[in-house]
Parts: structure tokens; C-alpha cells; sequence
């Protein structure tokens, strides 16, 4: 009886480490203070050899945001497809949206680091990542009656916001409850906790009518 082994994952190119390392970097310094000499130096190649790759630190920093824009913005996407977004379908992509965070904290890591100090592109991610979130809800397709008295106050664009605010700067900040929590931000039973309390506030903002 033969035993099938599974075929192992194809090596990572040169090109790909380049991006995983710079990836780290610019999450954990910032573009202004990450060098590609502490990218050459995680890769283990020396600097020169970064050019065959990309042309300059601004290209190799889009080329993190281009891989960062994709791997996160399917998820919307995928929603707007919908032709009637309902409660289930906008809750499964904010939790869809929670554990990406959670599994690779390094967009949101860098996108605070744009905020706080600059950095090119910023004005990009903003228009790629979020402006579709801010896009007016289409009375047709249901999503204005979800968000109810929300839509009518045209305060959507501030509740998608702090949405954002509240998934990004967990994976920024928690880090520093550790020992408040007791346990570790990033573990499953702290990913429960998150999501639970994403769908209390998402099911208030549902429910939400002016007094």
C-alpha cells in the first residue's frame, strides 16, 4: 500500500521575502523610518541586491500596500456583490474583517504609523480601502432600513468610521492590556470576546431610533 505525500509549498521567491520582510518593517518603524537597509538586512541579501527587485523604498512600500489592499478589501467586495445586503451578510463581513486583523495585525500596524507620521500613497489606501464604505446606502437595496435612524442622521460615514476604529486599533493597542486582560489579545478565546462584542454594538446600530 502506498502512502501519498502531500506535495510540499513551492520556496518562497526572493521577491516574496523582500515583501514579508518590508511588510514587518513598515508595520512595526513606519516608511520614514524603516530603511532598505533593514529590509536587505532581514532578508539576508545585501542592499544593492533590493533594486533587482524594486526600483526604490516608494515602490517597495506600494507593493506591500497593493498585497495589503487585496488580501483585505475581498471581503466588501464580496458584500456589494450582493444584490440585497441584509443583518447576516454585513455581520459575516465585519467578522470576516475582525479575524483578518487578527491573523495579520500589520496593515493596521502601518496605517497607523501613515496617520501619525506620513507616508506616500496614504491618500490611495483611503480611496481603495475605505471610500466604498462611505458610499450614500441605496434605499433599494435594503442596507439604509439596517442601519435605520443612522442613514436618516447621514451619520453612516461616522458609524462605518468607528466600525474601523474599533476592529484597526485593537490589534494596534491590545498589546498593551496583556496584563490588564489577562490573557493574550491575539489568542482565540480573546478573538471571541472581540467578535461578541462587535455583534452587541453592530446589533445596536440595527436597532438604533432617535428618541
Amino acid at each position: 500500500m502506498s502512502i501519498e505525500v502531500a506535495p510540499e509549498s513551492a520556496p518562497r521567491t526572493t521577491a516574496e521575502r523582500i515583501l514579508d520582510a518590508a511588510e514587518d518593517l513598515f508595520a512595526k518603524k513606519g516608511y520614514r523610518a524603516t530603511s532598505l537597509g533593514d529590509v536587505a538586512d532581514r532578508v539576508g541579501i545585501r542592499s544593492p541586491s533590493l533594486y533587482n527587485h524594486f526600483r526604490n523604498k516608494e515602490a517597495l512600500y506600494q507593493a506591500v500596500l497593493e498585497r495589503l489592499i487585496a488580501e483585505f478589501s475581498g471581503p466588501l467586495a464580496a458584500l456589494s456583490s450582493q444584490k440585497v445586503p441584509d443583518k447576516d451578510r454585513v455581520m459575516q463581513w465585519l467578522e470576516t474583517i475582525v479575524r483578518q486583523h487578527h491573523a495579520n495585525p500589520n496593515l493596521a500596524r502601518l496605517l497607523q504609523h501613515a496617520a501619525l507620521s506620513g507616508g506616500p500613497h496614504t491618500n490611495e489606501i483611503i480611496e481603495r480601502l475605505f471610500q466604498p464604505m462611505f458610499q450614500p446606502m441605496d434605499e433599494r437595496s435594503g442596507m439604509s432600513d439596517q442601519f435605520g435612524q443612522l442613514h436618516q442622521l447621514g451619520l453612516q460615514p461616522w458609524a462605518v468610521m468607528g466600525f474601523n476604529n474599533l476592529v484597526m486599533s485593537y490589534v494596534t493597542m491590545a498589546p498593551m492590556y496583556r496584563d490588564l486582560l489577562g490573557q493574550d489579545p491575539f489568542s482565540e478565546e480573546a478573538l471571541e470576546n472581540q467578535l461578541t462584542l462587535v455583534r452587541t454594538l453592530l446589533k445596536a446600530v440595527f436597532a438604533y431610533r432617535e428618541e
